[in-house]
């Protein structure tokens, strides 16, 4: 086993007192009272959505995928009756610490919402509280039988959730997810600064060019965005056809997830639609997300005419780089993926991380979905070095 394929697995001698109801109390003789709630009714996220905001903004690592906007569409959208699982804690009432699960399968699997939409999957901890409400937390996670686990995909290594695996008093591993990759949010002129020299000098020429293109951008408002966002997807289309675009993108429930979900995020400050126009044509739309840490460009889509004419990374980059600076926020988010565009500009490169959990020193459903995990690596491993031709062929036939 390489460090890259499993980062760590951990077993703990204590296992999870039982649950026997849905709420427990701590019991103290003085202070502060302690509660921890699993609620299992569909519209869960819907009553909670004003407690889940307001802690989101007391985590300092909550991002837009964790705001009650994206969680309540998605789940709207991609989950399945009755297979929400939202696991509370609260102090004297207050809600600080919550986290959004969904059944995966028959038998007590348990995973985060998202599944291969969300570029960072995490919990939510009041940070004046963060340690307590993570121990709560991992007590009152629903993993009490052996062929019971938790799988978090996407977890930053600074994430909340890594305090409630630190918590964890079952068996535990940790395994590298996908690439992220990063830039400073700096004026674009020093971000060019970072290229080598022959390569700054053309990006500077491009960067001119846009200057003098006479391209207009626009934020959409809330009233707006179900427009924009449509907008972006035909546009999306159009430019990846040629090369094959991911079947999810096309689907009405992705569309109608996307819509609902900006429109929240951009009512709330945690996202900007930037409308790009030229001669008072609309030629590309561009999906930033905001939150304190960084500003993630998560989708864009631009007519493949205006490819031709202007350098689209260089003209969406410089107006992300404006809007989080404006913002304060000291990072430019790439988010997954290492596609020619981005490598261009060096960022600098941090992958995520895979969460398991198994209820104690017996845990097969843990072992078994940690075992699937490495091998899955490996055989990704594999065809990224050795069969690049088929991992090629699999991923055409993927996008059709």
């Amino acid at each position: 086993m390489t460090t890259e394929e499993q980062l760590s697995t951990t077993t703990l001698p204590a296992t999870v007192p039982a649950q026997t109801t849905q709420t427990t109390q701590t019991a103290e003789t003085s202070g502060p009272r302690w509660r921890t709630e699993v609620r299992r009714e569909d519209d869960a996220l819907d009553t909670l959505a004003a407690e889940w905001d307001a802690l989101a903004a007391r985590c300092a690592t909550a991002t837009s995928f964790q705001a009650a906007a994206w969680v309540r569409s998605w789940w709207r959208q991609y989950g399945r009756p009755g297979g929400l699982v939202v696991v509370l804690v609260r102090r004297d009432e207050q809600l600080v610490g919550a986290a959004a699960l969904r059944r995966r399968g028959l038998f007590g699997g348990l995973t985060n919402l998202g599944a291969g939409l969300v570029d960072y999957t995490d919990v939510l901890l009041d940070d004046a509280y963060a340690d307590r409400a993570a121990a709560e937390l991992a007590g009152a996670l629903p993993l009490r039988r052996p062929w019971h686990s938790l799988e978090l995909r996407e977890v930053h290594p600074e994430a909340a959730a890594q305090r409630v695996f630190e918590h964890w008093r079952g068996r535990r591993h940790r395994f590298a997810d996908s690439l992220c990759q990063y830039l400073p949010a700096v004026p674009m002129e020093e971000l060019l600064k970072r290229l080598p020299g022959k390569t700054a000098q053309r990006s500077r020429v491009k960067q001119r060019k846009i200057a003098e293109s006479g391209v207009q951008v626009s934020s959409a408002t809330p009233e707006q965005v179900p427009e924009a966002v449509r907008e972006l997807l035909d546009l999306h289309f159009l430019q990846w056809r040629e090369r094959g675009v991911t079947a999810e993108h096309r689907t009405e429930r992705f569309a109608a997830h996307l819509v609902e979900s900006t429109t929240g995020l951009v009512a709330t400050g945690r996202a900007a639609v930037h409308r790009y126009s030229l001669d008072g044509e609309p030629v590309a739309v561009n999906l930033l997300l905001l939150c304190p840490s960084f500003g993630g460009l998560y989708m864009y889509g631009a007519h493949p005419a205006l490819r031709e004419r202007l350098d689209i990374a260089g003209l969406l980059f410089g107006v992300a780089l404006d809007e989080v600076r404006g913002a304060n926020i000291p990072v430019l988010s790439l988010l997954r993926g290492q596609e020619p565009y981005k490598q261009r500009w060096r960022p600098d490169q941090l992958s995520n991380q895979r969460l398991v959990l198994g209820p104690g020193r017996l845990a097969p459903a843990a072992a078994v979905r940690a075992c699937r995990v490495r091998a899955r690596q490996v055989a990704v491993q594999l065809l990224n070095t050795r069969l690049p031709r088929l991992k090629a062929a699999l991923l055409a036939r993927r996008r059709s």
